[in-house]
């Protein structure tokens, strides 16, 4: 009898929750215009129209969903009281990584910035001041060197902070032929995009889950769920975030822990300048979300525990289409797509 009303109560609490994702799921609204940009055609932004806050009430359902199987470590906790939790974003001067740290700074969160230029960094503090209740703060650190984890703890703890949330912002990208990027290239690359990930992920995990609190925001793409002739290595590399991201959200189910992945398309940023993909067709065809839009999208979605996001609504038809679709057929099209009509250069993403 007392399984009976258990199972009962569980059934009840799965409908409750069901109902509140799918009220949070209704308020997004989206809307569109085209922007005429010079020499590049017609070019359609995408923005949304609401903010990343929900019910309170709502959020707290789905803290207890999220820690449902968790068990908290006193000493953990005590460890760090005398702290504020902090939401660090890498890549944190520019593009989404900056509209990501913008929307927790609205939510009232203490945001530290982490890029390696010092000027950037400064821009977008500066930016972000007046833009929440949340302290924002800069740090410079190279991410991709061994020693990073430990001096961003220091940094932090200099503060009176400790690394709540860590937004894996920071990557490289590189377009043209793959036999075309020298070694170093390469090696530059997957030391961002892959290495220096991992070794913040893998850093500040144990913490959270002993604290039975915290996340990880990975921004990978949605060129990671396919193979992209022209931009092979990131491509490969963000395929690698994809599935890191929804390995450890499968291992840690109700610890308290949020895990999440936003594979967005193309976004308004100059990181398709800035590797020289600007002429390439996707640049022409394909619709490209604003960065507030995807910083958004990606927020409200991390906070309501899901653990893939991909922003938009072309997107996300895209997304089913290559899950479909064998790759014999979708490679391809993903080529012509990405084809370079300039010579390939070495991207500096958001860092």
């Amino acid at each position: 009898m007392g399984g009976g009303a258990c199972g009962t109560s569980s059934r009840r609490g799965g409908v409750a929750l069901a109902r509140a994702l799918f009220f949070a799921l209704s308020l997004e609204g989206l809307r569109s215009k085209p922007v005429l940009r010079p020499g590049c055609g017609w070019r359609i932004t995408v923005s949304l129209a609401r903010e990343t806050t929900m019910p309170p009430a709502l959020l707290a359902l789905i803290d207890r969903w999220i820690k449902r199987a968790a068990l908290p470590d006193a000493g953990a906790i005590a460890a760090v009281a005398h702290l504020i939790p902090a939401v660090v974003v890498t890549g944190g001067s520019d593009g989404i990584g900056l509209e990501i740290a913008r929307e927790f700074a609205k939510l009232g969160r203490a945001v530290f910035l982490v890029a390696r230029d010092e000027a950037r960094l400064a821009a977008a503090q500066a930016y972000l001041d007046g833009a929440g209740s949340g302290v924002v703060s800069a740090v410079s650190l190279d991410i991709t060197s061994a020693d990073a984890p430990s001096l961003l703890d220091g940094k932090l703890a200099e503060h009176g902070y400790y690394l709540d949330v860590l937004v894996n912002s920071a990557g490289l990208g590189l377009s043209g032929p793959f036999d075309t990027h020298s070694e170093a290239e390469i090696a530059q690359l997957l030391a961002l995009n892959i290495g220096a990930l991992t070794r913040l992920t893998r850093h500040v995990l144990p913490g959270m889950r002993a604290r039975a609190r915290g996340g990880i925001l990975n921004i990978a793409s949605l060129g990671g769920t396919i193979p992209g002739p022209f931009q092979a290595a990131y491509y490969a590399s963000k395929a690698y975030v994809c599935s890191l991201t929804e390995a450890l959200a499968a291992e840690l189910p109700g610890s308290g822990v949020r895990i999440c992945v936003v594979a967005p398309g193309p976004v308004e940023t100059r990181f398709h300048a800035r590797m020289n993909a600007e002429d390439a067709l996707y640049r022409h065809l394909l619709p490209a979300l604003s960065p507030q839009r995807t910083a958004r999208a990606a927020v409200f979605h991390y906070l309501l525990g899901r653990r893939v996001v991909v922003p938009g609504l072309l997107p996300k038809a895209a997304a089913v289409c290559i899950a479909i679709l064998p790759h014999f057929i979708t490679v391809p099209v993903v080529a012509v797509l990405l084809r370079p009509r300039q010579s390939s250069k070495l991207s500096l993403h958001k860092n």
